[in-house]
């Protein structure tokens, strides 16, 4: 079994999302009084508004630590940022990782790509070695395949 997630891109999304919760929640702290030459004034709900702003877009920068890719000898399941896909392997052609792509991505007998947003680039020698670990797999079952056609019935 092969499982991958990014590791480049989830430490700067968790030091983004703490950050950001940070800088909204000194920011927070800091509106008080008057709100300049108008007859408004912050208030505690102000506050509370700016905390709940920052942890909604520390969650937002988290969203990109979900992607995440599983195989195993049934086929593939790939969880993007948004999307989640669980294929078997008869379906898949192949695994590619082109040149000067950000991704790896599944190519389909149908013709179509499916990235898999967890092999990025970014990862380098982990992620090359993720797509081999995949292409391996991916080897194993067409072996199996023609073995299984090939016998006699």
């Amino acid at each position: 079994m092969v499982t991958v997630r990014p590791r480049r891109v989830r430490v700067v999304c968790w030091v983004s999302a703490v950050t950001l919760f940070v800088v909204f929640s000194l920011v927070a702290t800091s509106l008080t009084g008057a709100t300049g030459n108008g007859y408004g004034t912050f208030q505690r709900g102000d506050q509370f508004a700016m905390i709940g702003l920052g942890v909604f877009g520390a969650l937002g920068f988290l969203l990109f630590t979900r992607p995440r890719v599983v195989a195993d000898a049934k086929g593939v399941r790939v969880r993007n940022v948004f999307s989640s896909y669980e294929l078997p392997w008869e379906v898949i052609r192949g695994v590619r990782f082109d040149r000067g792509a950000p991704w790896a991505s599944l190519e389909l007998h149908d013709d179509d790509l499916l990235p898999m947003v967890a092999l990025q680039a970014a990862d380098k020698e982990s992620a090359v070695e993720a797509v081999r670990a995949l292409r391996r797999l991916h080897q194993a079952h067409l072996a199996a395949l023609s073995a299984g056609q090939s016998a006699p019935r």
